[in-house]
């Protein structure tokens, strides 16, 4: 008999584990978002290296958490003047119109 490529005599591929399930990241997403403390903020890419744009979508589509502390790589903020006056009431130092992420950017290890 020949191998044709549909042999289900061949022993099974091993079994991977599954990616990350898309509710468990957005879990995790909302979880580092809610642990920004006030005066801080951390940029999409900070939230999840990997998905960047995950990030925009769950906070466009979660309620109840800070999501005016999470601001792009350059320190620019995605939803204008709302999100820069929701900082400055937080005290965020600002150089122009980009938050200054010398200064508020919460360190990677908190």
């Amino acid at each position: 008999m020949t191998s044709t490529g549909n042999d289900r005599s061949r022993s099974p591929r091993p079994v991977r584990s599954e990616p990350e399930s898309r509710d468990s990241r957005t879990e995790h997403i909302v979880e580092r978002v809610r642990a920004i403390p006030e005066g801080f903020v951390r940029t999409y890419g900070d939230i999840d290296p990997g998905a960047p744009r995950l990030v925009g979508l769950v906070l466009a589509r979660t309620h109840g958490i800070p999501w005016h502390r999470v601001v792009r790589a350059d320190g620019s903020l995605p939803k204008g003047a709302p999100q820069r006056e929701l900082l400055l009431r937080e005290g965020m130092p600002m150089r122009g119109a980009r938050v200054d992420l010398r200064e508020a950017r919460l360190p990677s290890g908190l």
